[in-house]
């Protein structure tokens, strides 16, 4: 937990409050969002964040640069949402956040996992706890993949899956992924009690 605090609040001290911004842009493909960043750009920092779903990718970047690049969406007939957030999360401008993470995890004891772990950064199933170290600090400043990782888990057989906390976001997501995964969403004990008969 102490970790988790670190890497927090490592990323909020990254880049000064109202200096950046992210965006979801929806109808848009991996390609369409990435040259749509490349065009809107300019000086600035702007990158795709979070591949969320099929059509709909967060963008990440200076506040010029994705106020651009929702200007330039809505032009072109995509859907594009300023998201309410307190930093460009997810970004090249999360580097130093990233370095911090990296320092105080190089202390930290990992043991190979009983089971292979999905990194996002790279939608790869890992075991070495080595290469997990180096996940959850490229986790920081690099793009989440959730789209390719519930794929990937998807073609490795997976058809159950937990979403542990509060709402139903991530059910959503997995579903317009790929719909022979099921979920259940874990927010309180009631969702615990499901859990047995969930999984058979």
């Amino acid at each position: 937990m102490r970790l988790v605090e670190l890497r927090g609040r490592a990323m909020q001290d990254a880049v000064p409050p109202g200096e950046g911004a992210m965006a979801a842009i929806l109808g848009g493909d991996r390609a369409t969002v990435e040259a749509l960043c490349q065009e809107a750009r300019q000086d600035d920092v702007l990158e795709p964040a979070n591949f969320n779903a099929p059509s709909q990718v967060v963008i990440s970047g200076t506040k010029p640069a994705v106020t651009r690049a929702v200007e330039l969406a809505t032009a072109r007939k995509l859907k594009a949402v300023l998201l309410n957030v307190s930093a460009p999360f997810h970004c090249s401008l999360m580097a130093s956040a990233a370095r911090t993470v990296g320092g105080a995890l190089s202390s930290v004891a990992f043991s190979k996992p009983r089971f292979p772990i999905v990194s996002n950064v790279d939608a790869t199933a890992h075991d070495d706890p080595e290469v997990l170290r180096s996940c959850l600090v490229r986790q920081v400043d690099a793009a989440v993949l959730w789209e390719q990782s519930v794929a990937a888990m998807a073609e490795a057989g997976v058809t159950h899956a937990l979403e542990i906390g509060p709402g139903k976001v991530l059910a959503g997501l997995v579903k317009r992924i790929d719909k022979r995964i099921a979920v259940l969403s874990v927010g309180d004990s009631a969702g615990i009690e499901q859990i047995p008969t969930f999984l058979g």
